[in-house]
Parts: C-alpha cells; structure tokens; sequence
C-alpha cells in the first residue's frame, strides 16, 4: 500500500480508510473562496456497500490500496454462489452470485471473469463488456417503421428484456453490453 495526498484521490481508487476498504465513487475539487481547496470524495465500503462523503485537504494522506486481479473461469452456480477456476492454478473458488448483481444473468459457461482480490479476499468481479445472447421472442417487423428510430422488446435465452432494432428477428443471436445491459450489434 501506498500514502498518497488527498489531490492524488481518483475515481475508481481503492482506500484503506478508518479500518475499511473504500472504493471511491466521485471525486470533486473544490476551491472555496475562503479557507484551501479540497477535494470532496463519495465513497463506498466494498465489503457493506454502505456510503460515505469525505473531504480531504491536500495536506491529509490517506493509504491507496492495490487490488490483484485474476482471470477466473466460471464453471457453474449451486446455491446461489458462483463456482470459479483459476485459469493459471486451476484451483477453484465459491463468489457470491450477488456480487454481479442483475448482470448475473449474462454468465455463461466457460466465461472468464476478472476477480478484484485484496490479500486472498475476493472483492468484486467483472465480466466481459460484451455478450453474445440468443433472442427468443419478439414482435414481428411491420414495413414502414423506419422512418424513425424505433425499437422493440425482445426476450432473450437468460430471461432478460431488452429493446432491439425493428430488423432483429426471433431465434437470432445479438451483442449486448453487459454494463447498461442494452442491445449493441448483431452477432
């Protein structure tokens, strides 16, 4: 771990910050017209979730924590947590499927995910931004809806709504973004 002042404080950091690890969410420099700047900082306890608005001065050193990321191969789910291999030892670890919140239902086997560790804690999960999912139902195409930009539901393999050009058509596979969970290309 490493000090680092409160102007080095970025979005997306990890601190270790009165005894727990603080992902920060925001960031806003602040110069008021009276007193020295600041940084205002909206953090998120990675462990509770709970939130937490801090300042800090340029003078005030708070420790920058380094998480170790592993690529992690999902095998399958039992009991609501999700079983992952590591791709380098092969050694497999339980995660909390609610760890990946609604974009749970996006996981497919053999996926790699990107495992956020702390110590030998793991911490958080990413998937791949983008994912290959098979529509299942959807309205037919009406001729003549393109003069403007309309879309309608779909519903995919894993369960999820989303909205999809007119030309999408049942039983064909598209690319969804996993992060605003919204149609993205054909595949």
């Amino acid at each position: 771990m490493s000090k680092i002042s409160g102007n080095d404080i970025r979005s997306g950091n990890v601190l270790d910050y009165n005894g727990g690890l603080w992902l920060v969410v925001a960031v806003e420099h602040v110069k008021p017209g009276k007193g020295g700047a600041f940084a205002q900082v909206e953090l998120r306890n990675i462990r509770t979730g709970t939130k937490l608005n801090e300042r800090f001065r340029s003078v005030d050193k708070v420790e920058r924590v380094r998480l170790e990321q592993k690529d992690q191969q999902f095998l399958y789910e039992h009991d609501g947590m999700l079983i992952l291999m590591d791709t380098e030892t092969f050694e497999q670890i339980e995660l909390s499927a609610d760890i990946l919140g609604e974009r749970r239902a996006f996981v497919q086997d053999g996926m790699i995910l990107v495992v956020e560790y702390f110590e030998s804690e793991p911490l958080s999960a990413t998937m791949p931004q983008k994912v290959t999912c098979r529509v299942i139902e959807t309205a037919p195409f009406i001729k003549g809806q393109t003069a403007t930009n309309s879309f309608k539901p779909a519903l995919l393999s894993n369960g999820i709504r989303v909205m999809v050009p007119p030309f999408v058509n049942s039983d064909e596979d598209i690319v969804v973004n996993t992060e605003t969970m919204e149609y993205a290309e054909r595949a």
